[in-house]
């Protein structure tokens, strides 16, 4: 495994040593629409930010017997995440609800009164304001166990909320998102988005934009990025959706009258998703105010003796539950693709 910068292709890495995670676990009932997402089992797609959190905390899942994968087989990033700890614990495994319908069972769960938002179609109902305080407070109040933070997510439909937000805040981005699909099904999302933007005009504020058309994993990760950077380092782990999360950052920070310091935030993502010929991850990031610290780690499941597995590289999936930034956190550590893949293969194994 190598990791690279995004702009420049240059190799560079994590720092060594021990990161926290945490999963910043929401639904936006976007999810349910028919054919918007493939991220997690038909017709219980909300269950999917849950079994991800029960899983990478514990290995095992009680919400339901089986753990989140697509139409085709291909099981949740989550199982990369667990795998990595396996091989290399992190500091600590922290979950966020920002919105779930089942709450996770054994994980250490924290809690803010928020509730899941609504199809960002007719309106995602969030208060926006509010929901970005709370993300404030928790980066004010946070305590790091280890040396730096690792900041991951799992939210269904959750790039269709992303490109729609970006959008919404004036973002000329709008062929740029991701997909957990391989054919990104764009006549649906599409319709979904421009239902959303109608909603909105040019005179509304940020936050009321927002309230509409995005989503809490986004808005809270905001708002815990602008405080939590004023302490200690965070790795934004994810692909389009925490791109997205960086552009709402920049663009509240004028509301609230903050500086944000880049040089306390690092971007992680995939090679799937850095490669990805359906999106385009380097564009969004050029939109911010400053460039950042944007990298993504080549890793390949092209020996592995689980057929379904090699799937990732072949587009579906790419990213989610932080595994970007595991395999980042991986090869930091001096993990090889090898030792990385037969943790997968083995947890597989023995589920």
């Amino acid at each position: 495994m190598k990791t690279y910068n995004i702009f420049t292709n240059q190799e560079t890495t994590l720092p060594q040593g021990k990161a926290d995670f945490l999963l910043a676990a929401s639904v936006t009932k976007t999810c349910e629409i028919e054919d918007i997402t493939q991220a997690g089992i038909p017709g219980k797609v909300p269950y999917t930010p849950t079994l991800d959190a029960e899983f990478i905390s514990t290995q095992k899942l009680f919400s339901m017997p089986e753990i989140a994968e697509t139409p085709s087989g291909v099981p949740t990033p989550a199982l990369i995440t667990r795998a990595v700890h396996n091989l290399n614990p992190f500091s600590a495994i922290e979950i966020l609800d920002l919105g779930l319908e089942i709450k996770p069972q054994q994980t250490q769960l924290h809690s803010f009164d928020i509730k899941p938002s609504n199809s960002i179609s007719n309106g995602a109902n969030i208060d926006a304001q509010n929901v970005f305080a709370k993300g404030m407070e928790f980066g004010r109040t946070y305590e790091l166990k280890g040396s730096y933070l690792i900041l991951g997510e799992s939210t269904p439909s959750g790039t269709t909320t992303a490109t729609a937000t970006a959008l919404a805040l004036g973002y000329d981005v709008a062929e740029d998102f991701s997909s957990s699909f391989l054919n990104v099904p764009k006549d649906v999302r599409s319709e979904t988005i421009n239902a959303a933007l109608s909603l909105v005009d040019e005179n509304m504020s940020t936050f009321e934009k927002l309230s509409l058309v995005s989503d809490n994993m986004l808005i809270f990760c905001a708002g815990f990025l602008l405080e939590a950077t004023r302490r200690f380092h965070v790795v934004l782990a994810g692909g389009t959706q925490m791109a997205a999360c960086l552009l709402v950052a920049d663009k509240l920070r004028e509301d609230v009258l903050m500086r944000l310091k880049p040089e306390n935030i690092t971007l992680t993502t995939t090679a799937w998703v850095a490669n990805d010929k359906n999106s385009n991850i380097k564009h969004i990031l050029e939109q911010l105010s400053y460039t950042p610290n944007a990298i993504y780690t080549e890793f390949s499941f092209a020996n592995t003796e689980i057929p379904v597995l090699k799937k990732y590289d072949e587009g579906e999936a790419k990213e989610g539950v932080g595994a970007g930034a595991c395999l980042a956190y991986a090869n930091a550590n001096s993990l090889s693709n090898k030792e990385v893949l037969e943790a997968v293969e083995l947890i597989m194994y023995t589920m």
